[in-house]
């Protein structure tokens, strides 16, 4: 493979298919309370062990945005391999608004926040926003975790090449 000498950009299009070779996990961030919204989102990571952090990289045209920078804090419920419809229902841009959104899944409200956790997750995470920066047409907000879990399973869904695709580990290599 060879790399041309000088970059001059890319586009959205390669961007976005360039990336559709990174296998991604899938993610739901919630928020709670009187901005109560929810999004699949895969832009998701780990900052940092001590203080636990977060980041998470939201649109600034999206109403999550606007949630998160709103209400202070978020949740996430890291989806199992069997969640696909969870992932697509909350990346649907014409379910209904507000608390509606979340009849049509199993959830609980999260105890340090009040942000729904998606029942059935194999893992979930509640935090308050510490600090957000501007990132081209997103914003990346940190959150400081306040409460974590962990749920039954062993299949996680992950978003490669356009799809969903579900990933095993019940029989992980030692």
């Amino acid at each position: 493979m060879e790399l041309a000498p000088e970059l001059t950009g890319v586009s959205p299009t390669e961007m976005r298919s360039t990336l559709a070779r990174f296998a991604t996990g899938v993610v739901v961030l919630t928020v709670g309370g009187e901005h109560m919204h929810g999004m699949t989102a895969n832009a998701f990571s780990s900052v940092s062990l001590d203080p636990p952090l977060v980041l998470c990289c939201v649109a600034r045209t999206a109403t999550m945005h606007g949630s998160i920078a709103a209400a202070g804090h978020f949740a996430t419920s890291v989806l199992r391999g069997d969640q696909e419809s969870s992932a697509r229902w909350f990346a649907d841009g014409d379910r209904p608004a507000g608390r509606a959104q979340f009849d049509r899944v199993d959830w609980a409200p999260g105890p340090a926040t009040g942000a729904p956790v998606l029942a059935g997750s194999l893992a979930w995470l509640e935090c308050e926003l510490v600090d957000v920066h501007e990132a081209g047409d997103h914003s990346v907000f940190i959150g400081r975790v306040l409460g974590a879990g962990r749920g039954d399973g062993r299949e996680g869904l992950v978003f490669f090449d356009g799809g969903y695709r579900q990933v095993d580990t019940s029989e992980r290599r030692r």
